[in-house]
């Protein structure tokens, strides 16, 4: 309860988190809410109303600190990751809007917004991520209805982490191309951007109309300064995965050589698929022996494909192995895989939050991306280029564990 509470309330009105939550839950139930039930606050579906009861000294605290120009935006949250949400609005400088985003008795999704949002820039951060895909994707759509019909001027959604984003084309008949029909939702109930983190493949930003300009933001400098200041790297080689993610390895190698001074190699491993979710052989093209791999990727679901390549490498000679993935998703036996595996280091980002057995896991590591998410949101608030983020020369050394900024 306390991280949901925390994604809500200001650096001011922390302190008194507990006596917020009372008063919350008081008005909850004169109001009907908690019939929710104490499970769904809990699982912190009623935090909205923690930002609803400390509304009022939350403006009255900040007033003084928030810049003019950030006046005229506000920003929410869903469900999906608050963590992640409060950490962004800190590197903003502006807290969290005032909602209640829970469910009504029969389950349905409830949304309400306890501030005044015409004409204001809305920033919504809702990864459409595991455990609940499909509720976290419904509370997002209605949250932006929401703000729409409340007449705000501009709407983006920043998702972190974009849901249905493997189905990108039909590879068999009579299937959907789902990431396409989930951005033609969200483009259908209004919304003007979007900002997402390392999209599976970058042909999904075409999924929406002109009228929505897409921003597909890298994580990659924040593994290349994970890397390049916590560990004692012998011959990097940079390991893509499968063919489709050379481009991604490319981008981190050039990252690490720049950081490193050192002159990192670039492999990639070819695997058949015979079928969704199983993967047959395995070659490998490239050197490894005596050399340490990173293996980058997008995400890791069930970690199989990661455990097999990092075997391979090892039977190729690699010396260690490790692995940066932008999303980790950490599916059925995931983490149990990955503990008995050869690898050394699993780092993600925190677009997703970690279940309890990843975050007990000793090799599993999360870092956090929200200075560029911020950042990007700044940005675009203050008219300013995104794509200036990540161009030139020099890769941003922003890495820091999630833990320690919570």
């Amino acid at each position: 309860m306390l991280a949901a509470t925390r994604s809500v309330l200001s650096r001011a009105a922390r302190a008194p988190v507990r006596a917020a939550s009372t008063v919350a839950r008081a008005a909850a139930a004169a109001s009907g809410s908690e019939s929710f039930g104490s499970s769904a606050w809990a699982r912190g579906l009623m935090f909205g109303a923690v930002a609803a009861a400390a509304a009022g000294s939350v403006a009255a605290c900040e007033a003084e600190e928030e810049s003019p120009e950030l006046a005229s935006m506000a920003i929410f949250s869903g469900n999906a990751n608050p963590d992640l949400a409060a950490l962004i609005a800190e590197h903003v400088g502006k807290p969290l809007g005032s909602a209640t985003v829970g469910r009504f008795p029969d389950g349905e999704v409830s949304v309400s917004v306890h501030e005044n949002v015409r004409g204001k820039d809305i920033y919504i951060i809702q990864p459409t991520c595991p455990p609940h895909v499909n509720e976290y994707l419904v509370e997002l759509l209605l949250m932006v209805t929401t703000m729409r019909r409340a007449s705000a001027e501009k709407i983006t959604v920043v998702v972190p982490y974009y849901g249905y984003a493997r189905q990108d084309r039909k590879m068999t008949s009579r299937v959907p191309i789902s990431a396409a029909d989930i951005a033609r939702l969200l483009e259908s109930v209004g919304v003007d951007r979007v900002v997402a983190l390392d999209l599976h493949c970058g042909q999904i930003q075409g999924f929406f109309g002109p009228r929505v300009p897409v921003d597909n933001l890298a994580a990659a400098r924040v593994g290349v300064s994970y890397f390049a200041r916590k560990v004692d790297l012998e011959n990097p080689v940079i390991v893509s995965p499968d063919a489709g993610g050379v481009y991604r390895a490319k981008v981190f190698r050039e990252g690490l050589n720049l950081q490193t001074g050192s002159d990192a190699g670039l492999a990639m491993i070819v695997k058949q698929r015979p079928r969704a979710g199983v993967v047959g052989q395995m070659d490998l093209v490239g050197e490894v022996t005596g050399c340490d791999c990173i293996i980058v990727d997008d995400m890791i679901d069930t970690a199989g494909t990661l455990c097999k390549a990092a075997d391979l490498l090892r039977a190729k000679g690699a010396r260690r192995v490790y692995c940066f993935a932008s999303h980790g998703l950490f599916s059925g036996p995931a983490v149990q895989r990955i503990s008995k595996s050869c690898l050394e280091k699993v780092v993600v980002v925190n677009t997703i939050p970690l279940a309890s057995n990843a975050k007990t896991c000793d090799k599993i590591e999360q870092l956090s991306v929200a200075p560029i998410l911020g950042d990007a949101i700044k940005r675009i608030h203050m008219r300013k280029s995104v794509s200036a983020m990540f161009s030139g020369k020099k890769v941003v050394a922003a890495a820091s564990p999630a833990a320690e900024r919570a």
